[in-house]
């Protein structure tokens, strides 16, 4: 029987900015030294009043940046600003992909990303950083239209992968997304390391097949 499993990416996929403090990787914390952007304003004047339209498709990051960048001084290209962000947002979970490259060989499993996320970083993710090559798709919510605390998302991706015969399994760092799936019917674990993997009994059995116990 076919089984549909989701994997964000922040905190799970990649070692980026966990909900768990203790776990945060920001891509951020230098680029006041790297750039001569004051992370303080970018993170104010910027990401709070903008990005949760950007991350919903409403906005365009690009546009949003050209916009913005000239307010705090900085004359660099946005494209540039945007290219050290991809790349020091990108720290795989080398542990986790290495379960889920094993799990994308199981013909009855259908692996997706499922992440608060917008354009120019979700095909980074699926091509620079090859998430292509294990999963089916990314479902991000600029391409969805609502964040995943919303049910308008898991009721678009329910649509979008199908009528499934078992409920999907959602891997997210994030108690509230947890919550959000739950409500809507998934079986939503909230992630912290490796091992969070075995709250879910489905994912247990693999484990322990895949181990050989």
């Amino acid at each position: 029987m076919e089984k549909v499993i989701f994997f964000d990416v922040d905190g799970v996929l990649i070692h980026g900015y966990h909900y768990h403090e203790e776990l945060r990787h920001c891509w951020d914390e230098k680029i006041e030294n790297d750039l001569g952007i004051n992370r303080e304003k970018f993170c104010s004047l910027f990401f709070s009043p903008l990005w949760g339209e950007i991350i919903t498709g409403k906005r365009d990051l690009k546009e949003s940046l050209d916009e913005f960048l000239p307010t705090i001084g900085f004359s660099g290209q946005s494209e540039y600003l945007i290219e050290y962000w991809l790349e020091n947002d990108s720290k795989i979970n080398g542990e986790l992909l290495s379960f889920i490259k094993k799990l994308s060989t199981d013909k009855d499993i259908r692996l997706f990303i499922a992440t608060n996320q917008e354009h120019n970083r979700a095909n980074y993710l699926m091509e620079k950083c090859g998430f292509s090559k294990y999963f089916e798709d990314i479902f991000h919510s600029a391409k969805i239209g609502f964040t995943k605390t919303q049910p308008e998302y898991f009721e678009a991706v329910d649509k979008l992968i199908g009528i499934q015969n078992t409920k999907p399994i959602l891997f997210d760092d994030t108690p509230k997304v947890v919550k959000a799936a739950k409500e809507h019917g998934w079986d939503a674990y909230e992630f912290y390391d490796l091992s969070s993997l075995k709250q879910s009994d489905f994912i247990s059995a693999k484990i322990n097949k895949i181990e050989g116990v």
